[in-house]
């Protein structure tokens, strides 16, 4: 199975210190060694980078580990292939334009029967199941509406389309709108918010140990979630099967206090 990473943040934030972790399980910590892909989102726009290398040998991983690109949205994945061969085209988080927005997405899992499922004018340009499952998803969402709906709308509509598939197999994802960050829980999955008073977290995976207190002001709400805890030192929660969240600017929606911060 592949691991994921993203992070919703109500200001810029650098995901230097969690991916650090999440790159090194990309074959040598962890199996996962048949690729690997990134995107951030800077406001409608965004810039992904894939490399069908593992993470933890990637040049362009290493580079991403010195540039210190900030951003209110980010889903990473790095990959173990069960479907697809290994191969740049295959690498997620994979991205299409609906209402003209840029949606992102990634998964781990297997869907039994997935590609049964007809497509609409999205199609694949892989061979994977999770790309083919993208592409129906923006296909049901524009059968729904011709332009882009509110919000609170649309998180029905991705509840109702991950509940869907989830009855197909083991559909751990990552989404995105530019606006929202979504997740859904197939197996395993959980999350971690960061929010004043700030502590420090080492990372599982590597040396690397960050005061988030210095990293920080008050007002920062950073929330991670990822496959397996990528911290030793902080309490993650896990998601339960078939739950999803809507987090905008680090909170679940519906969270009228807030969650705080650096990924």
């Amino acid at each position: 199975m592949c691991e994921l990473l993203g992070m919703s943040a109500n200001v810029p934030t650098d995901i230097r210190f969690s991916f650090a972790g999440l790159a090194r399980r990309g074959g040598e910590t962890g199996p996962h060694q048949d690729g690997w892909g990134i995107s951030f989102y800077e406001g409608r726009g965004s810039r992904s980078f894939h490399d069908p290398e593992p993470s933890a040998r990637s040049e362009i991983a290493r580079l991403l580990r010195q540039y210190p690109i900030k951003s209110r949205i980010v889903i990473a994945h790095v990959r173990r292939a069960n479907r697809g061969r290994v191969a740049l085209e295959n690498t997620h988080p994979f991205s299409r334009e609906l209402w003209g927005r840029t949606f992102t997405f990634a998964h781990n899992g297997q869907l039994k029967g997935v590609k049964r499922l007809k497509l609409g004018r999205f199609k694949p340009v892989g061979t994977t199941d999770s790309e083919h499952a993208f592409c129906w998803m923006l296909g049901k969402l524009e059968e729904r509406w011709g332009s882009l709906p509110k919000p609170t709308r649309l998180d029905g509509a991705v509840r109702e389309l991950c509940a869907e598939l989830h009855g197909l197999g083991v559909f751990n994802m990552l989404l995105s709108d530019s606006r929202t960050l979504y997740a859904h829980c197939g197996k395993r999955l959980c999350t971690l918010t960061r929010r004043a008073p700030f502590g420090t977290a080492t990372l599982i995976d590597e040396d690397w140990r960050v005061d988030f207190a210095e990293e920080t002001t008050p007002d920062d709400i950073v929330t991670v979630v990822a496959t397996r805890p990528l911290t030793r030192d902080e309490s993650w929660t896990d998601l339960a099967p078939g739950e999803v969240l809507a987090l905008r600017l680090g909170v679940p929606d519906g969270d009228e206090a807030g969650a705080g911060a650096g990924g």
